[in-house]
């Protein structure tokens, strides 16, 4: 087995950056008032913006999905600032320019009998191109169906571009 340049396989250091896949960070949360905001103020300061959100709401507890611009110094914030974090995978697709591109994806992960766990909008849009993520139960299949169909999926580095 070889490693390096030799073994036809680039290696990459910066890990999610050319990974067809966006970081999400799963932030778990006393359902107070004013909880949300302390979260979003630890990002003041810092290169790191919100790019999607989503929350789950329950009588004790939240849990706040982010998406963030740069995702390892907003881990490192995270863990700094001593939240319970989970990270997990979404695929980030670019919406097509059709009648119906919500339609269009899960039909596509239909075919392909692929479950969408769930899904939410990015905030940014990148390229100026609305967007949407998906957790789904097979990532590597999903991302080669959607490719496969002609959807533009998006990576981290997408993240920062402009409109």
């Amino acid at each position: 087995m070889s490693y390096g340049t030799e073994s036809g396989t680039p290696l990459k250091t910066s890990r999610g950056r050319d990974w067809p896949s966006i970081r999400q960070y799963s932030v778990f949360l006393e359902n107070r008032v004013g909880q949300l905001h302390d979260l979003v103020r630890r990002f003041e300061g810092s290169k790191v913006r919100i790019v999607a959100l989503s929350i789950v709401d329950s009588v004790d507890c939240a849990i706040v999905r982010l998406v963030l611009s740069h995702p390892e110094q907003g881990r490192e914030i995270l863990d700094r600032a001593g939240y319970p974090v989970a990270e997990s995978d979404l695929v980030a697709v670019a919406l097509p320019r059709t009648q119906q591109p919500l339609g269009d994806i899960c039909t596509a992960l239909l075919q392909a009998e692929i479950n969408i766990h769930y899904a939410y909008p990015l905030i940014v849009h990148p390229y100026g191109r609305a967007a949407i993520v998906l957790h789904v139960d097979d990532h590597e299949t999903a991302v080669d169906v959607l490719k496969g169909k002609g959807f533009e999926i998006l990576t981290e580095a997408d993240l920062l571009a402009g409109p």
